[in-house]
């Protein structure tokens, strides 16, 4: 029987890639998005190339309560969501002191507060069952501050932190759960953070989506716990665990200045 594959934020970027991929391995989806016309696009073509099923729903998650909103879709059209990608979210780059708050608000609600909304829904299912995946975006970012950058760093911290403790409360209930950190990766999202200022997508090597999209789908497989993507990327994640945390915010303000 063909498990079911939620994704959030999956009419581009690696959230479009992952669709590309679960589909490829025959398994049924649901697909939401704020742009109803990419989605039903992107059903139209993983339906015919594939022959699975495609569901989608339209929702912007920065919507106080959206994630709830998803749910009731797949109950009310008797969908069990086998696994859940928490994929949806965005940044801003620039000083907090003049971002805009509208903004920051929410990215806090997509990057956050959706994310635990969505997992909170579907773990219990999951865990009746005694079996489910959930795959949360985090990043690199996810092991620094992030000045220039603050509340994007911050929200992956919490993804980030959040999984890790589900990991061991999940232990033995046939449910896992995985952090996804990529690096810097070409998918939409620096266009959307306004990151052409920054230093990081023009001096550091840029992923493609569809390379993480892989790489995040392998991991999620082995049920591993965090996946970081990229030897430079690990190699970034250790060193900012044995260095001094004055040293470390430092360097990331320079890099991203």
């Amino acid at each position: 029987m063909k498990k079911t594959v939620l994704i959030t934020g999956a009419s581009s970027g690696l959230g479009l890639e992952l669709a590309k991929i679960f589909a490829r391995e025959g398994h049924n989806l649901v697909l939401v998005a704020r742009s109803e016309g990419k989605l039903f696009a992107l059903k139209n073509e993983l339906e015919m190339a594939h022959h699975i099923q495609v569901d989608v729903f339209a929702k912007d998650l920065a919507d106080k309560d959206a994630a709830y909103d998803v749910f009731d879709f797949t109950i009310e059209n008797k969908i069990a969501v086998d696994i859940l990608v928490n994929n949806a979210g965005f940044g801003d780059f620039g000083a907090y002191a003049n971002c805009d708050w509208t903004k920051q608000y929410e990215m806090v609600q997509v990057n956050i507060s959706a994310l635990m909304q969505l997992t909170r829904c579907y773990l219990k299912p999951m865990t009746e069952r005694g079996s489910g995946k959930v795959l949360n975006m985090a990043s690199v970012a996810a092991f620094q501050p992030g000045p220039m950058m603050s509340v994007y760093y911050a929200s992956k911290a919490f993804v980030l932190s959040f999984t890790e403790a589900l990991s061991v409360e999940l232990k033995n209930s046939g449910v896992s759960v995985m952090a996804l950190c990529p690096g810097p990766t070409k998918s939409g999202f620096e266009e959307k953070a306004e990151l052409g200022y920054s230093g990081l997508f023009k001096h550091w090597k840029v992923a493609t989506a569809k390379d993480v999209a892989e790489y995040g789908y392998r991991q999620l497989r082995k049920d591993k716990i965090i996946a970081v993507h990229g030897v430079m990327n690990k190699m970034v994640v250790l060193l900012s665990k044995m260095t001094p945390r004055k040293v470390v915010r430092t360097i990331v303000y320079h890099l991203q200045k």
